[in-house]
């Protein structure tokens, strides 16, 4: 593989290939002619998704494959593309793990952002009254999360900011503030 400069996102001070970079370079590098990506769903319910991504060379042969999971709940924007997202997410791992933008870490950034947002999101949920049985709680929304998913949105995150920020208790007019000033 050629020492190709992939545009990176940088996330507490490491930087992370977002999945469409991989992609594009998987397509029009020309180092994997008539390659090809392929997913399979290997779980599939009303609240959650597996998806198996592979990459065949041109005989067929298998040369890397990536597992992703995603849950329907998990965030705002998984409510309607969890299937999507975990597809998303699968291609990123098998693109990696056959070698494609892997200079700083496996993971995309794309990966990364949304686990930081899962983390950020139970982080706030602690303090908050759970009663068994609601999953439906809202997180609050503090200054210093607000201040993170803006920076989020600058950095170019704008997805992983709008898939967290339907878990937090603000209205609609302060969450298209953050996805539209990032």
């Amino acid at each position: 593989m050629s020492r190709h400069q992939f545009k990176t996102t940088n996330i507490k001070g490491k930087a992370y290939v977002e999945v469409n970079e991989r992609i594009k370079y998987f397509r029009e590098s020309g180092n994997y002619n008539g390659w090809s990506l392929n997913s399979e769903i290997a779980h599939l319910d009303e609240n959650s998704c597996v998806i198996r991504a592979e990459i065949r060379d041109e005989n067929w042969v298998l040369r890397a494959t990536g597992f992703a999971q995603e849950d329907k709940s998990s965030s705002y924007i998984n409510k309607t593309s969890y299937v999507e997202n975990c597809e998303t997410s699968a291609w990123g791992r098998a693109l990696a793990n056959l070698g494609i933008g892997i200079d700083t870490s496996i993971a995309s950034s794309n990966e990364v952002s949304m686990a930081i947002a899962k983390q950020t999101a139970k982080t706030t949920n602690t303090s908050s009254d759970n009663t068994a049985g609601n999953d439906t709680t809202k997180k609050k929304m503090t200054d210093e999360i607000k201040a993170k998913m803006l920076q989020a949105v600058k950095n170019g995150n704008r997805d992983a900011v709008e898939n967290a920020i339907g878990n937090y208790d603000i209205s609609k007019k302060e969450a298209q503030e953050i996805l539209s000033n990032g």
